[in-house]
């Protein structure tokens, strides 16, 4: 209702300014015979009171006539324009402008993400995303949290409720490779979860709970995998006690210490297409980049730990792969 207001005062604004002009230019053009531009400039010179001066000699009558235009128009010009700039300045007119600019940037997405939610933990799931160069949408509806990413060149924003279906669908969520929900109410989660999945089948969706009576919900929900950070933080401060050494490596291996290391998944497609391979041995990834392979996911879900390298591959297969930045930017220049 406040849009269709605002848009109403805007064109009785135009048409209150386009009383006085054709008053004006009709006045001018009967009495003093001038030409439509030369009236159209005494009249908008006249209107808007700039003391530009006569443009052509006028008579008796059309200085009466000009008297009683500024009079009459006077208020009538200077109310239009307050409409005007009112709609500018507290209509949002230049933050809708940006904000079509940035649907349109987003338009164009392919294969990013889509997080729910600019909380620590949805900042959190950005840096990791901006870290490993995946592009993403943040859809949060305090402005205060996005202002915080707003002059930033790598990020897409938009000042939307994530559990509306067309917030989903500006985001891109056709497009998306994925989508992180991280609202602090389990059941937006569980309603954001159930609209994605509905709009997008084939995408992955992490969701973020605080209960854990939430965890089935959001299953049931679509949701792939549903994360409980205080839990996850507890028993991470536990193993800082118990195993200390073994959690700093593992720290080392996420990437999480800021250490040059990578761990990174490879489909046996995307290793093999540009090779005719049947085993892990016949890659030969360690001597062609110096990085290791130190898992599998098999096509069931089940993952195989420090595999065989005799190991015969299925098309549906995954690797899981470790190496530092280097190494496996050479992996990546030999696959793609």
């Amino acid at each position: 209702m406040e849009t269709l207001s605002t848009r109403s005062k805007i064109f009785i604004a135009i048409a209150l300014l386009m009383v006085p002009i054709s008053v004006g230019v009709s006045g001018y053009m009967f009495i003093e015979g001038a030409s439509f531009l030369d009236s159209l400039f005494m009249t908008i010179t006249t209107v808007a009171t700039v003391g530009y001066g006569e443009v052509f000699p006028l008579s008796t009558a059309g200085r009466i006539f000009t008297i009683f235009l500024i009079i009459g128009n006077l208020g009538i010009f200077a109310y239009a324009l307050t409409l005007i700039t009112r709609f500018l300045i507290e209509g949002n007119f230049f933050q809708q402008i940006r904000t079509k600019r940035m649907k349109d940037k987003i338009r164009a997405l392919q294969n990013h993400v889509i997080v729910c939610g600019f909380g620590r933990n949805g900042q959190a799931a950005c840096e990791m995303l901006h870290k490993n160069q995946i592009p993403y949408v943040i859809l949060e509806t305090k402005k205060e949290l996005l202002e915080q990413h707003i002059n930033t060149t790598h990020a897409y924003y938009l000042h939307e409720d994530a559990t509306n279906d067309e917030s989903l669908i500006n985001a891109g969520i056709a497009n998306a490779r994925g989508l992180i929900t991280t609202l602090p109410n389990d059941a937006d989660n569980v309603f954001v979860t159930l609209t994605a999945r509905g709009l997008n089948a084939n995408f992955t969706i992490i969701s973020r709970a605080s209960n854990g009576s939430s965890f089935t919900k959001l299953k049931r929900a679509g949701a792939d995998n549903v994360i409980m950070p205080d839990r996850i933080g507890g028993a991470h401060m536990a193993t800082l006690i118990v195993r200390p050494d073994v959690n700093e490596f593992v720290d080392i291996l996420s990437g999480q210490a800021g250490a040059d290391v990578q761990l990174e998944e490879f489909s046996y497609a995307r290793l093999t297409k540009n090779l005719s391979v049947k085993c892990i041995v016949d890659l030969n990834i360690r001597k062609i980049s110096g990085a290791n392979v130190i898992g599998l996911k098999m096509g069931d879900g089940t993952y195989v730990v420090n595999p065989n390298i005799n190991m015969e591959f299925t098309s549906d297969m995954k690797l899981i792969i470790l190496g530092n930045n280097a190494q496996m930017e050479t992996l990546r220049q030999l696959i793609d």
